[in-house]
């Protein structure tokens, strides 16, 4: 099953997700294969008659058969989502990556000078770092039990798993796997997303991300690091509550849960645009500014220093059930729809339980497609009367604000589908810069002029929240300087009064 969704009106698509090399269709004329199209994630899928598509290209505008690609004449409209399902052959090895990542760390910490290890005896911790489809790797690598060597000796000490949320590899160890696949229905997106174990109240099948390391005691130190873009995709709260939505979850003992209040999946775009420059696709507002890149180096750092038994780090950090700093998004919808220009997503994103058929726990899929059952609950980072987040680690852009923060951006109208988000991008909605701009717009937020006296006033309460980052043991004290300079910089364009941002044409 490949899946897409386009950004502009197309007739033709390749059968692949992204630019992986395409599964080529085995028979062009298959009458079982089916071309799926959905208007959102949550919304039943409509199947497009046989008739209407084939298995094709354009060629100086004439339909040329192809195994690799699929035309439709009516053309994929944009903002719709849509799976093709049909039969291939030749499906390569996939999975290997996982035993490579095991075998070539744990060749590089005790092979001998004899073997030909350049490293011999030279390396006395190892860690491991994966962001988005990385720290997927990352999360499924944990979840096989794949972080001991043939001799039962740890591969990595500890491992920092960045923008992961809840998911797991799904494709890096599933027959036809296309890693980089996001859209749903796919098999990241499954039973178990905490890392103890739990029952999931769907199957009644008892599992835990750490579970196979844990049975044999064999747990590493592991941050699990997340913007405010994993909790608005519907996976990241799984990490720390249960699976009925009732309670949060402690971490086992070697295990730190921190979110980045504020913050996009990708670190902050500045300067400020609404178009992203990987695939031109557009936001309804600008995206989000946040740098959240000197939280992860001190992370780093902190990681380091409890894996040579020097520190513990700080505790767990993110949206609680019990203080009510994780609500549902729906909760939510006044307080963003208040902002002149700003709505709230139709169809907020949520994991659903899916049964690919009796053998998708081996990673492969007889059952296409899927069948859907309910949605696990998700919960997103409640927000002040300004819509910034009130939980997790909030950076001076945070407590000390010129513009509202979102992890998530809608659609650009001009991309189709405005009314859902955008994968992974997040928003920067600038307070007025006066509180005469602030009357003419109806905004409910204070201008800038009416937080701050001034730029010096203004990067005084920088620093001083910075400082206490530091003291937490957040912010490493050589980025101090460099979160004020990045403020300084953010103060000098809104403060100035930035014409309106909302994308309006």
């Amino acid at each position: 099953m490949v899946k897409f969704q386009p950004n502009a009106l197309s007739h033709v698509r390749p059968l692949s997700d992204r630019l992986h090399r395409p599964y080529p269709a085995s028979d062009l004329d298959d009458p079982d294969a089916m071309l799926l199209v959905y208007d959102a994630e949550d919304v039943p899928a409509r199947i497009i008659p046989r008739a209407d598509w084939s298995f094709a290209r354009l060629e100086d505008d004439r339909v040329v058969a192809d195994a690799s690609h699929i035309y439709l004449a009516s053309g994929f409209v944009p903002g719709k989502q849509y799976a093709v399902i049909y039969t291939t052959t030749g499906a390569p090895v996939v999975g290997l990556g996982l035993l490579t990542a095991r075998d070539a760390v744990a060749f590089l910490r005790y092979g001998s000078v004899e073997a030909g290890n350049p490293c011999a005896a030279d390396i006395h911790h190892a860690y491991a770092f994966g962001a988005s489809q990385s720290g997927r790797y990352l999360r499924q690598f944990l979840y096989l039990g794949l972080n001991e060597d043939e001799n039962e000796r740890p591969v990595f000490d500890g491992l920092l798993v960045h923008i992961a949320g809840g998911k797991r590899g799904g494709d890096f160890n599933q027959r036809f796997g296309q890693p980089s696949s996001s859209l749903q229905p796919n098999m990241s997106n499954m039973f178990p997303f905490h890392d103890t174990l739990q029952t999931d109240p769907v199957t009644g099948r008892s599992d835990g991300l750490l579970a196979r390391l844990a049975a044999r005691k064999r747990l590493p130190k592991v941050f699990f690091t997340n913007s405010s873009a994993e909790y608005w995709r519907g996976d990241a709260s799984l990490t720390h509550t249960n699976a009925e939505g009732t309670q949060d979850l402690a971490p086992s003992a070697p295990v730190r849960i921190y979110h980045y209040a504020g913050t996009q999946h990708g670190s902050g775009t500045w300067p400020l645009t609404d178009v992203n420059p990987l695939d031109g696709s557009r936001g309804r507002q600008v995206f989000n500014c946040v740098d959240y890149r000197p939280l992860l180096r001190a992370a780093l750092v902190r990681l380091d220093r409890w894996s040579n038994g020097q520190e513990y780090p700080p505790p767990s950090r993110h949206p609680r059930l019990a203080d009510g700093t994780g609500v549902p998004p729906e909760q939510l919808e006044k307080s963003f729809t208040a902002l002149p220009g700003v709505g709230i997503p139709a169809h907020p994103p949520r994991v659903t339980a899916i049964d690919f058929g009796p053998e998708a726990a081996q990673g492969i899929a007889t059952t296409l497609p899927p069948v859907v059952s309910k949605p696990y609950p998700n919960f997103v980072p409640a927000v002040d009367r300004d819509g910034n987040e009130v939980s997790g680690i909030r950076l001076p852009d945070l407590t000390v604000p010129l513009a509202t923060y979102l992890g998530w951006n809608l659609r650009h109208p001009n991309m189709g589908a405005p009314d859902q988000m955008m994968p992974l991008m997040g928003a920067t909605i600038p307070f007025p810069a006066t509180q005469k701009e602030r009357e003419a717009r109806g905004d409910p937020r204070l201008s800038i002029a009416e937080r701050y006296p001034g730029k010096t006033d203004y990067l005084a309460q920088v620093r001083r929240a910075a400082h206490t980052l530091v003291e937490e043991g957040h912010l490493l004290a050589e980025d101090l300087e460099l979160v004020v300079r990045q403020a300084s910089e953010r103060y000098d364009l809104l403060a100035a009064g930035v014409p309106a941002l909302a994308v309006e044409d």
